[in-house]
């Protein structure tokens, strides 16, 4: 895995004053490579570039970062991971361009096939997850670049008059530039979808670099637009111009061996390696795959806890015993859980609002005592159609769009006039035909959804907003163009079912699932990876008619199919439970008085950033029950939260 971070600058510097700072800028993301550090500085240039080290192919010293290519022309800094280095080492044998080898790490050989290739033609000949700063000596040229789906994260952006760049944002509020002002339209963007989309951060002037592009620099130049190397929308849009020709049985063959190509080639480490596992159809499948096609049991990880609304781990042994995995499992009292709220703020970074990334943490922590290495089912749901709200929201709108919309309103605020728990108690009896877990908070999101929508796509836009009007809660806000809101630019797909897969994994899949992961894991120097998200597996799902993904109340259908070749049905077929915690309840008991706080209208009103009123008034909601209100409420405290451990609200 590892850290990145440098910075370019106009003003020529002493070069012992900037590595110095690009040492201290490297320090912040420490977490992210505990083995080993290293910088390079060109002050004549004015860049310099640091890197911090998780060693997980090639323990060497030969895999040391920054490094240069074998003629000196280009130095790298690199974090991810390249899965099918080996065959790019053996084409550049095969084509006569292989360097003398200092080692054997997918660095060295990335920056051989970027000299041999260059840069683009070598990322599009890469496989894997990957972040990195390239500077080109020759040229005087710094170019940045993030895997296709963005496992990897890269920041960027120019602070009085310095390009500053790195993994996180710790690393770049460490240079003497930076600048410290909160965007208060990202933060209205928090409260609408709970995290900060691309391309924005919440500090001004800072973005983040989209998934699949490049961006190349060249002296002097301060605003250049990254360009795609690899685009979703277009392999989503090929893959459904010329669908898979093959029957039932022929599309699971074909699907089993993509990902068992995919798993096999993320299963290459020279540390030791494992899996999480929650017992879903995700994990199971990786974990499935992994333990076929490994010589001993695969250490495999899940937490429980003791709200039976939450816990998996049942589900989870249940699978790890079938597959004879090494199964560790920990339970967790919600105290444990509590504990970790505070050190959240600086786990992420930025204000970052899914709640499911308590949990992850703690599973993160847990894997990480044993492995250093741990694949995930992440991805699954985006790439094979696993949301309800796929085959949920068309159901709903097929009959609602005949409803005349002021009846609509009225059955809108019915469901919304009930409480979530009263629903959830109302829904009890009928659980297991309603397929569904948190009736309550499902029933309150579709009735705000259904207030005033005019087609299945602005339901689906509705489904993924907290907070309706924002830019009304943020003081100064205005309201910014994300990827949700520009449905001009959304793939152009037939059907609501593609167009809401298709927009969950240019949005809410980098920007949150991905986020919650690499911080979490990167904060206990654990490297996660997902085969899922392998693009040959995506670009191959998504030749699939819409019918192997979500069909009647069930969505994945193709991908199950291959994993009941491994796992029996009975211990898959339940519930799509998410991996969540009771936040509703927890923020009017355990956590209120820590939410009280951060809450209080003196402060709201002094460090002014939101308006007071409003927000009281959701919480007074909340809190006597009227409403459950916690994913709206969450993303305030995690952004009030991040504002005193960062200081900015002092």
């Amino acid at each position: 895995m590892c850290g990145l971070t440098g910075f370019w600058q106009t003003d020529r510097t002493e070069a012992g004053a900037m590595a110095a700072i690009s040492v201290c800028m490297a320090e912040r993301i420490a977490h992210r490579g505990p083995d080993d550090s290293g910088a390079w500085v060109d002050a004549e240039n004015g860049i310099a570039l640091a890197h911090r080290r998780l060693s997980i192919l090639d323990l060497s010293p030969a895999g040391l970062q920054p490094m240069l290519s074998a003629s000196g022309r280009y130095v790298i800094v690199f974090n991810g991971e390249i899965y099918n280095h080996l065959a790019l080492r053996q084409q550049l044998h095969a084509d006569g361009d292989a360097p003398a080898w200092r080692g054997h790490s997918d660095t060295e050989i990335l920056v051989a096939c970027i000299e041999a290739w260059g840069l683009e033609r070598a990322l599009k000949a890469s496989v894997g997850m990957f972040a990195l700063a390239l500077w080109d000596r020759s040229q005087r040229t710094l170019s940045l670049a993030r895997d296709r789906l963005g496992e990897k994260p890269l920041y960027y952006g120019w602070q009085a008059g310095v390009l500053l760049f790195g993994s996180e944002l710790k690393a770049l509020t460490a240079h003497p530039a930076f600048e410290h002002r909160i965007d208060r339209d990202a933060l209205a963007l928090l409260l609408r979808h709970n995290y900060i989309p691309a391309p924005y951060s919440i500090w001004r002037g800072i973005s983040k670099l989209p998934p699949g592009t490049l961006l190349t620099l060249n002296e002097g130049q301060r605003v250049v637009a990254p360009v795609a190397y690899w685009s979703f929308s277009e392999a989503a849009e090929a893959g459904q111009r010329n669908p898979i020709a093959l029957n039932g049985t022929e599309v699971t063959d074909a699907l089993e061996r993509v990902l068992r190509q995919a798993t096999a080639g993320q299963m290459l480490a020279d540390v030791p390696l494992g899996a999480l596992l929650s017992g879903g159809v995700d994990s199971s499948t990786i974990v499935a795959l992994m333990q076929a096609q490994s010589m001993r049991p695969v250490k495999t990880f899940s937490i429980g806890f003791h709200e039976k609304a939450f816990d998996e781990s049942v589900h989870a042994a249940a699978v790890a015993r079938h597959l004879g995995t090494d199964h560790t499992e920990l339970f967790m009292h919600a105290g444990d859980v509590l504990d970790a709220v505070p050190r959240l703020p600086l786990l992420y970074d930025e204000p970052f609002a899914d709640s499911s990334q308590l949990p992850t943490a703690l599973v993160m922590s847990l894997a990480r005592q044993h492995v250093t290495v741990a694949l995930s089912g992440d991805g699954g749901d985006e790439v094979f159609g696993g949301y309800n709200r796929y085959f949920a929201a068309p159901r709903v709108w097929n009959v609602l769009r005949f409803v005349p919309h002021p009846l609509r309103q009225q059955f809108a605020r019915l469901l919304i006039g009930v409480s979530a728990s009263q629903w959830d108690r109302l829904a009890r009896p009928f659980a297991g035909l309603l397929n569904q877990a948190q009736i309550g908070d499902k029933a309150h999101k579709l009735g705000q959804g259904l207030l005033d929508v005019r087609n299945l796509d602005e339901l689906y836009m509705a489904l993924v907003t907290q907070w309706e009007q924002p830019e009304n809660v943020v003081r100064g806000a205005v309201r910014r163009p994300t990827t949700i809101s520009r449905r001009e630019a959304w793939p152009r797909l037939a059907e609501a079912i593609h167009r809401m897969m298709a927009v969950d994994t240019l949005s809410y899949l980098p920007d949150d699932i991905l986020v919650k992961v690499d911080r979490a894991a990167m904060a206990v120097s654990l490297e996660t990876r997902a085969p899922f998200l392998d693009h040959r597996v995506v670009e191959f799902s998504w030749c699939l008619p819409s019918s192997m993904k979500c069909a009647s109340r069930q969505g994945k259908i193709a991908l199950r199919r291959v994993l009941y070749r491994y796992v029996p049905q009975n211990l898959i077929d339940r519930p799509k439970m998410g991996f969540g915690i009771p936040l509703d309840s927890w923020l009017r008991g355990r956590l209120r008085d820590w939410a009280a706080a951060l809450l209080d209208e003196a402060r709201l009103r002094r460090e002014g950033y939101f308006e007071p009123t409003q927000i009281r008034r959701v919480w007074e909601a909340h809190q006597h029950g009227n409403r459950s209100f916690g994913y709206r409420l969450w993303s305030v405290l995690m952004f009030q939260a991040w504002l005193e451990t960062t200081g900015q609200g002092q």
